[in-house]
């Protein structure tokens, strides 16, 4: 595979991503796969599904893990219901994260990802231990799958996310680097972060997203890619001098011309990873 690939999020069945038919349309040759449902997910629907792709040339680097009942409404359901975190739904999601990890194989996929939830800042918060249990359990599945588990920024900061993965300790936990996600939960300034947790970052998104709300605007939706505050142009320069060559991978979830937007953000970053 070539050095820094561009790509983009994309699903079958469940997700926000574009579909297979948008990729085709854009000629990029990764992406990061939304998982879909369960009665998608069956030996023979992902062999069907791995022969998709390979038909039409793409490979599938990640796929993230997404649950029913996860809201983004707001910060507070964000905190309730996103990911392993809540104690509520954590057995029968962690469930579905190893049967997720097996899909994934099936695929040939070796990255596993997700949002973790919002995990607490403090090590001392009585949730924390059941977390970072919940953590190692995938990682050891993933592990035993060939695969790394990927953690996806933005719902804690640079430096909470590395004091959990150095308290989960596998060596198979890595990091999903979203800038625009930094911005929109107000976890830090993106470059800084990434340039903190760099060792741990085996993945990234492409995304953008403004530091002000416009008029009407939800505090969660992106930006098209370059009009934002992230500073794409930094954080591709950056990306490369940490030695980062893996899949630039384009996120667009809130657009009224989604297909525009991710056409032009491939222009964009075919230029930007060539400065």
């Amino acid at each position: 595979m070539e050095k820094m690939p561009v790509g983009v999020f994309t699903s079958i069945g469940a997700g926000l991503g574009a579909s297979l038919d948008a990729v085709k349309q854009l000629g990029v040759r990764t992406v990061h796969l939304h998982a879909p449902h369960g009665d998608m997910r069956s030996p023979e629907k992902a062999a069907d599904i791995r022969r998709q792709f390979a038909e039409a040339g793409i490979t599938v680097t990640v796929v993230f893990c997404g649950f029913e009942g996860e809201s983004y409404e707001t910060i507070p359901s964000v905190q309730q219901t996103i990911g392993l975190v809540p104690r509520a739904t954590r057995a029968v999601r962690l469930k579905e994260t190893l049967e997720i990890s097996d899909f994934a194989k099936v695929l040939g996929v070796d990255i596993v990802a997700m949002h973790l939830g919002a995990v607490p800042e403090d090590p001392k918060d009585p949730e924390y231990p059941g977390i970072v249990e919940a953590t190692r359990l995938v990682c050891e599945y993933c592990q035993r799958n060939g695969q790394r588990f990927h953690l996806e920024t933005g719902q804690e900061t640079a430096d909470a996310l590395l004091h959990f993965i150095g308290a989960v300790g596998r060596d198979n936990l890595a990091i999903n680097f979203d800038p625009a996600n930094m911005i929109l939960y107000g976890a830090g300034e993106p470059i800084s972060a990434l340039k903190k947790v760099s060792q741990y970052v085996k993945s990234v998104h492409c995304k953008d997203a403004k530091n002000t709300r416009g008029p009407g605007q939800k505090w969660y939706e992106d930006c098209a890619l370059g009009t934002g505050d992230v500073g794409m142009e930094t954080f591709i320069r950056t990306l490369k001098g940490l030695g980062y060559e893996g899949p630039l991978t384009i996120e667009r979830e809130y657009s009224a011309d989604q297909a525009g937007d991710l056409a032009e953000a491939v222009r964009l970053l075919e230029r930007l990873r060539g400065v």
